[in-house]
């Protein structure tokens, strides 16, 4: 991840467009070999975050919730990284495993891997991942959510 994103930092988004603002300067700041884990309960907004990710890495296509594909792998237009957004929750215990299974079109080091439901498992993936981690109980009589990140290191 380039320095122009804060290795650790909290936000409240106040509805989708700033949790997708977030998004998207996270994903400007993310290289090839990034991993995001993006936790928080159902409906807490992990591909709406995801979607800003998609724009600030400038990648192809609609980016909806892999739940029935488990990945799917959205091309740079800009010559970056391929964003492969993965449903961890429907991968087994062996991730890496598993998406070598599936066949990708991108070598997961050439790629940014955001994965939904990711936390407790996708670690194994890299020394180090970006977790971020959605609220939307704190906050549960609006549309806003409060959104935290941090880089962890060595897991």
């Amino acid at each position: 991840m380039k320095d122009s994103f804060a290795r650790e930092g909290k936000r409240v988004c106040e509805g989708v467009v700033d949790t997708q603002q977030l998004g998207e300067e996270l994903g400007a700041a993310l290289e090839a070999g990034d991993l995001v884990i993006l936790d928080g309960p159902l409906g807490a907004g992990k591909t709406t975050f995801t979607q800003g990710i998609a724009r600030g890495m400038q990648v192809k296509g609609r980016v909806t919730s892999p739940t029935f594909v488990i990945a799917r792998q959205h091309a740079s237009t800009v010559g970056g990284p391929t964003l492969v957004h993965v449903d961890a929750y429907r991968l087994g215990d062996d991730p890496l495993g598993e998406l070598d299974a599936l066949d990708l079109d991108t070598e997961l080091e050439d790629a940014v891997v955001v994965a939904e439901w990711g936390g407790g498992l996708m670690e194994q993936l890299g020394a180090r991942h970006i977790l971020v981690q959605l609220d939307r109980e704190t906050l549960a009589e609006t549309e806003g959510r409060i959104v935290s990140w941090r880089v962890v290191e060595g897991m």
